[in-house]
């Protein structure tokens, strides 16, 4: 049995609303993005990252995949909705409110949501 207190890690998800357009459609700014989380984090990056643009009609965009000593990010870039979609898991303990801040300054999104999950 696994005791109460012992985690595994944590997963981040955090929802950008109103981002600026031409960021969530830039290849280029996603994967600045990408390096300065990373960190931001003090997190160390493992091989490049994925950034692959697909989907179809209204729902088309970019993709990323990064993994990191401690685990992956993965985002997806909605632009007809200039939203953004962006997953942090680590079992390396970090600030969810600031990376979440973090993100959304840097896509100069209107707001967040930010849902948190602490895995056993």
């Amino acid at each position: 049995m696994i005791s109460e207190n012992w985690r595994w890690g944590r997963s981040a998800s955090v929802d950008l609303h109103g981002c600026d357009p031409l960021l969530v459609k830039d290849p280029a700014a996603i994967e600045r993005f990408v390096r300065a989380l990373i960190k931001e984090l003090k997190m160390k990056r493992v091989g490049p990252a994925i950034i692959k643009r697909f989907g179809h009609k209204k729902l088309r965009g970019y993709s990323l995949m990064q993994f990191i000593e401690t685990s992956t990010i993965t985002a997806h870039f909605d632009e007809q909705g200039s939203r953004a979609f962006i997953d942090i898991f680590s079992c390396k303990t970090y600030d969810t409110k600031k990376v979440a801040q973090f993100c959304k300054k840097f896509f100069k999104a209107k707001d967040y949501v930010l849902y948190v999950e602490e895995r056993r």
